[in-house]
């Protein structure tokens, strides 16, 4: 097998033109193509003044032009983790231009790549120090800005070349997560471009389409949300490894999804701020958490954090509780609470989740901050077992129910009933729209 390539030489490698890139659904996608759409695009941003330009795809190819071509202009990729044109409008102060191949409106330079550019340069090496800015799934409702550079990039895949690069090649990589999130960027981009793996540009949305591919083996990126929804009926695709990660993965799903894969599924432990942390694979239920050699867990007071080379600031507090065996593989124990600060009070939001769990109408329930009147309040978003009463009078009972355990400011003043809980390709709850369901306040 090939070695693996570091980001600054995936245009310059000693492989053949053809073996490199083979993104299923583009036509006569070779090493040389490649190259030469980073050139164009890279000329183009040359002539930009900005630094941080956000990338807005769905296609993984165009992606990876836009991802390349900015990093050697020396300019910064921002990763807004969508495509929608009201969110980045609001998020304008966040980056001085868009690369997009959408028609989006903003008030900001946008580039799309497609558009002919008859300039051809030469590539300068990446500078020292370049990376991508990425942005946590804001368990609060408030993302936050994370920094990872090209070096701890190319030094993840290496890791991840070490444990499993024999075993993927010749694969073909296709995936059901996006690549504007970290996981996404680390399995569909960032592995493969390094081991020089054929990769599908689009993204795969139902069962119906993993079914199809059966003429290759694959390696499948994938989600707990995803894995559930599987039809086990349709005829199994030829998968060699299957990988999960961003959110909590059940055995008995994933024993059904390996039944029908013909593979165990592995799962990846990590977040946007630490990248990998850990894997394992599902072989029996119960299975614990292999740390990378190269990761440092610290048992701390209030729970644990972690020391890794892949953390900007070397280490990082984890969300998590985690139990250590004496073999120094672990288990997750669950969350920790999401504090936040209302009317200098300390409220857990977990806990207002747990609390509004144990009232017999709901089903399930997420708890957020917003803004109103210049005051900080929490929303709770439910989803109830059965329709019910209206909800004006469902209010006024779990208000009352809610005071026997939280102070008064912990309360939800807002309210919405949905179907189900919102969550993003990641299988991580969907914030954003969270917040959006709170736009108009009744």
């Amino acid at each position: 097998m090939d070695k693996c390539l570091p980001l600054d030489q995936w245009l310059g490698g000693t492989r053949r033109d053809d073996h490199l890139v083979a993104f299923e659904g583009e036509t006569g996608l070779t090493q040389a193509r490649l190259r030469c759409d980073v050139q164009r695009l890279y000329a183009e941003l040359c002539s930009q003044p900005g630094e941080r330009w956000a990338l807005c795809f769905d296609s993984s190819y165009r992606f990876t032009v836009a991802l390349l071509a900015a990093l050697h202009a020396g300019k910064t990729p921002v990763l807004p983790g969508h495509c929608r044109e009201a969110q980045l409008r609001e998020q304008h102060a966040l980056f001085h231009g868009v690369v997009t191949d959408r028609p989006l409106r903003l008030n900001c330079p946008v580039i799309n790549p497609d558009t002919p550019i008859s300039s051809i340069n030469a590539l300068p090496p990446i500078p020292a120090g370049a990376g991508v800015v990425l942005f946590t799934s804001g368990s609060t409702g408030r993302p936050t800005e994370v920094f990872k550079s090209v070096t701890a990039l190319d030094q993840e895949s290496a890791w991840l070349a070490d444990l499993w690069g024999r075993e993927l090649s010749g694969c073909r990589v296709v995936a059901s997560v996006s690549h504007q999130h970290m996981y996404g960027l680390t399995f569909r981009i960032m592995l493969p471009m390094a081991l020089g793996l054929a990769c599908d540009a689009s993204l795969i949305q139902f069962p119906e389409q993993l079914a199809a591919h059966a003429t290759h083996p694959l390696l499948f990126i994938s989600s707990p949300a995803f894995l559930k929804r599987l039809d086990t009926r349709l005829p199994a695709p030829s998968c060699r490894m299957t990988i999960s990660a961003a959110g909590k993965l059940d055995d008995d799903i994933a024993r059904r999804a390996g039944e029908w894969l013909g593979v165990p599924v592995s799962e990846i432990y990590g977040t946007t701020e630490t990248s990998v942390l850990a894997w394992r694979k599902h072989l029996s239920s119960g299975q614990p958490w292999h740390p990378f050699p190269e990761v440092q867990f610290v048992a701390e007071a209030e729970g644990w954090s972690v020391r890794s080379p892949l953390v900007e600031e070397g280490e990082c507090q984890l969300d998590d509780r985690l139990a250590f065996n004496e073999q120094g593989t672990f288990s997750l124990l669950g969350r920790r609470d999401r504090i936040v600060k209302i009317e200098e009070k300390r409220v857990s939001l977990s806990e207002i989740e747990r609390r509004l769990l144990t009232l017999p109408e709901i089903k399930d329930a997420a708890v957020i901050t917003l803004s109103r009147g210049g005051r900080t309040v929490p929303g709770a978003v439910v989803v109830l077992h059965l329709p019910h009463e209206p909800l004006v009078k469902l209010k006024t009972q779990w208000r009352v129910s809610l005071s026997q355990w939280l102070e008064p400011v912990a309360i939800p003043r807002y309210w919405r009933i949905v179907e189900s809980i919102p969550l993003n390709s990641q299988s991580k709850r969907a914030w954003t729209q969270l917040q959006e369901l709170f736009d108009e306040t009744p």
